[in-house]
């Protein structure tokens, strides 16, 4: 049985700062005039409402903590001064992050240095300026040592290999992490050991919940041989529900290639549709009692003197952007159309991972001549996979040249981690909205 067009959406869960930004009758083409071509729309007033309901988790639960946004989920400037005014802190992973993170406000101390295999200039850095360091493995280990010795100290976690992510290449096997300890004790004037940190795949609150508990006896036994041990990261994975659940499920009951161009399959997608999100998932992993005690994990937080630590990047930013892409044309098909638009997948992540972003994108104006339409949107590149969205998806009206689409929640992970200037073609411009004179106004993202 074919389905209804109404049926056929999958509208996102918006914020109220992206609906009055589709009601203005002239912000978005102003916008799209004045760069020329795609951009991206930012709200840093609702990351940083985000980080505040991350912080206010911690405190309700008794936990003393802090917030590392995860600077890779998207490159613009402006998150960072919201972190550095909310006094947390940011990821980083490159002397890049690092040096644009202290460019833009944030205290060395209040940087958590990650990745795989860092190099030595910034190990160095995070030795100069007290970040900390998630250390990742024994030859790292050794190579922050040398900089320890010679700069003076330096602020390290272990990173765990969790059993949970067996294959991943990321942290210490548990033999690793014993020879790591001994090396803490045995450079314990040049290393302060503040404890373990892990990242999880999946977002699942049970797995969090008990790996910090398995870990906070680490850091008791730690202690004991004469380290700090105090603080333990449990690193991002914090779900983000893009979707209602009832438009998420009948998505997944009908997900046939059916629904997409040419008769595209995928594997796999993002559950667009999670509960529990953002820190309301922090407040459950908190709330889960731990290990088998009466205790929950929060309180022996509060009650072992142990500091969490947590690096959420697209939670923080849910809510927080949208892509804006001019239409540049449109080509009937049998059953649908294909809209040409200006602009490149890369500047959609989820599709280079062979997946699909799925959350429909908005036409603008939404009113005007024509009847309903179903289509697919296409890049504006020589590559027949240059595809937005395979998916044929319903619009209110036939596209036309100077309409736009408005892809929404693109923030976290969605923008720029892909993107590239096939064709010569510039990146979209950052555009950050913020209220003044009791309405919303918009600047360029500083550099």
């Amino acid at each position: 049985m074919e389905l209804t067009q109404e049926a056929l959406r999958l509208p996102a869960k918006e914020a109220p700062w992206a609906r009055e930004v589709r009601e203005d009758p002239r912000m978005l083409a102003d916008i799209a005039r004045a760069v020329g071509g795609p951009y991206h729309l930012l709200h840093p007033e609702q990351f940083g409402r985000n980080l505040r309901e991350f912080g206010r988790a911690l405190r309700t639960a008794g936990v003393d903590g802090k917030v590392y946004y995860g600077k890779k989920a998207n490159k613009a400037a402006c998150w960072l001064h919201e972190c550095a005014t909310a006094d947390e802190g940011v990821d980083v992973a490159s002397t890049q992050e690092f040096s644009d993170s202290l460019a833009h406000g944030i205290r060395g101390t209040d940087l958590m240095v990650t990745g795989a295999a860092k190099s030595t200039d910034l190990l160095w850095l995070a030795a100069r300026h007290g970040s900390t360091v998630a250390i990742d493995a024994l030859d790292e280990l050794e190579r922050a040592v040398s900089v320890a010795r010679a700069v003076g100290s330096m602020q390290v976690l272990l990173r765990v290999l969790p059993a949970e992510n067996p294959h991943s290449r990321f942290g210490f096997s548990p033999d690793e992490l014993d020879r790591a300890l001994e090396r803490c004790i045995q450079e314990r004037d040049h290393l302060t050991m503040r404890g373990f940190s892990f990242h999880l795949n999946g977002y699942e609150v049970a797995p969090r919940a008990s790996l910090a508990s398995e870990l906070l006896d680490r850091c008791l036994a730690a202690r004991v041989q004469g380290l700090q041990a105090d603080a333990i990261s449990i690193g991002g994975g914090f779900a983000v529900s893009y979707l209602e659940a009832e438009d998420w499920h009948r998505f997944l009951d009908r997900g046939t290639g059916s629904l997409f161009h040419g008769g595209k399959e995928f594997s796999h997608f993002y559950p667009y549709h999670q509960a529990p999100t953002g820190a309301e998932m922090l407040a459950a992993i908190l709330a889960v009692p731990a290990g088998g005690r009466s205790a929950t994990v929060g309180a022996r937080f509060a009650q072992s003197g142990t500091r969490l630590l947590l690096e959420p990047g697209r939670a923080l930013l849910d809510g927080a952007g949208c892509t804006v892409f001019p239409v540049q044309g449109f080509k009937p098909r049998e059953d649908h159309g294909i809209i040409t638009a200006d602009g490149l997948s890369t500047s959609l992540s989820e599709q280079w991972k062979g997946s699909e972003f799925l959350p429909d994108p908005v036409l603008w104006p939404e009113t005007g001549p024509g009847e309903p339409v179903r289509a697919c949107v296409g890049g504006a590149s020589c590559l027949d996979y240059d595809m937005l969205s395979w998916r044929k998806i319903p619009f209110p009206r036939e596209p036309r040249s100077g309409d736009l689409l408005i892809y929404p929640n693109t923030a976290g992970y969605q923008m720029d981690k892909n993107e590239s200037e096939f064709h010569q073609r510039p990146l979209p411009r950052r555009v950050v909205a913020f209220r003044a004179d009791g309405r919303l106004q918009w600047r360029l993202d500083r550099p």
